[in-house]
């Protein structure tokens, strides 16, 4: 039998798609932080009979299970009295908990109902596993040798309260977890997931640390992950592989972990005393948006503009008429202006811009939906622009959101030159 664990999440809500089921999320993420193989997910509809099936297969391959939901009251909630049925155990009922879901009904000025006292009811043999906010407690067991079980609410916080206060405890007690699976996640800009997983194709089949690529919204991502006993020496192990990629990709890496682009422009900026405005078309906004989720941006960032009407253009950027008329909005010679015009207007280092069709209408043949030009103004009459052709298909939303993270990079990899003369 393997010494693994398996996640099985109980609600027909979930199999709707009425809740996201960040649940399961969790406990891989909590898993993997412990060191504890886990190789497989169930979501199962509140039904006994398909729940045992889960279970009979289940109980064949994995040493750990964790269930999630079906811990309520209402009729629908079956995940004890099913576990109890499966394993052929009677049910009994834990005065202690009958009397902590009474206390806690009181202190929220309710009466308990009957339906309740059956979160009260744990197969003969389980340990109550305490839950401190909700009315559900949770259990511990081991039905047969080899096999423990352990049940929690489908409430995320309810979960993750129980799981840290009692089961992570719990399981390294019982010598689950000894070694740790660390992670460092690279982030890179400009290249393709093809392209990169190309360049460092004989990381991607290494044993320890392994190697996997990742793809979304046009980042790449490289997930570098070593088991080891600890965290430090997990990281003997990762930094000399984090150093070789590094090298490989470039200036096309931006950062790691939880570094945003916003984030890293953000402290090139201040490494320079520089600061930064924004003029922005298609985008409407959410270039703005993103420098700013970054806290102490007020320190580099002064401001934008978004000019997203032509006349807007003129009056609020300086771009002149004639050009609009002979070249478009969307061209390279107005996203210059409009970067030269937002660096002027709002007295700051640099000036950045986007203009584009981010559709779905308003494309033609010589500028189809997706025709994005970044512009990038900075001292002494620097001036440039870019140009993008991310496509439809993937949509509206997905052309404004590339469209800010490659004004960003653009920025990026201008600030990071500048470092690198200075040198």
């Amino acid at each position: 039998m393997n010494v693994s664990a398996e996640v099985i999440c109980v609600g027909t809500e979930l199999l709707l798609g009425s809740i996201l089921n960040t649940n399961a999320q969790f406990l891989a993420q909590q898993l993997a932080e412990i060191g504890v193989p886990h190789y497989y997910q169930t979501v199962v509809g509140d039904n006994p009979e398909r729940l045992k099936k889960v279970l009979a297969i289940a109980c064949e391959r994995s040493r750990l299970l964790i269930f999630t939901g079906g811990l309520g009251p209402t009729p629908d909630d079956l995940t004890t009295k099913t576990l109890a049925d499966f394993f052929e155990a009677p049910l009994v009922e834990h005065p202690e908990v009958l009397a902590d879901i009474e206390q806690k009904y009181a202190r929220r000025g309710r009466t308990m109902t009957d339906s309740n006292r059956k979160q009260a009811l744990l197969p003969e043999g389980s340990a109550v596993l305490p839950n401190p906010s909700g009315t559900a407690p949770g259990m511990i067991w081991q039905p047969r040798t080899g096999l423990t079980i352990l049940t929690f609410p489908g409430v995320p916080q309810e979960l993750q309260m129980m799981w840290r206060e009692t089961a992570l405890p719990y399981l390294r007690s019982q010598g689950w977890g000894r070694e740790i699976l660390y992670s460092r996640m690279l982030r890179f800009w400009g290249v393709a997931e093809s392209a990169l997983a190309e360049k460092v194709a004989p990381f991607l089949t290494a044993a320890n640390p392994t190697v996997a690529p990742y793809a979304g919204k046009g980042e790449v991502r490289l997930r570098v992950s070593a088991w080891a006993d600890s965290e430090a020496a997990a990281l003997q192990l990762i930094e000399p592989v984090e150093h070789q990629l590094r090298q490989i990709a470039g200036l096309d890496y931006y950062g790691r972990d939880d570094d945003t682009l916003a984030a890293v422009v953000g402290r090139l900026l201040q490494g320079h005393q520089h600061t930064l405005g924004v003029a922005e078309s298609c985008t409407g906004g959410g270039l703005g948006a993103m420098l700013t989720q970054v806290p102490g941006s007020s320190a580099y960032f002064m401001g934008g503009l978004i000019s997203y009407d032509n006349q807007a253009k003129v009056n609020l950027l300086g771009v002149n008429g004639e050009d609009l008329e002979t070249h478009g909005a969307v061209s390279e010679a107005i996203a210059q202006q409009m970067a030269v015009g937002a660096r002027s207007r709002l007295g700051t280092t640099w000036g950045l811009s986007i203009t584009g069709i981010a559709g779905p209408g308003g494309g033609t043949v010589q500028k189809p939906v997706g025709l994005v030009y970044i512009g990038l103004a900075g001292p002494d009459g620097f001036v440039t622009s870019v140009e993008h052709r991310f496509g439809e298909l993937r949509g509206r939303d997905w052309i404004r959101q590339v469209s800010a993270s490659a004004a960003l990079d653009l920025l990026r990899r201008k600030l990071l030159a500048l470092s690198q003369s200075s040198d």
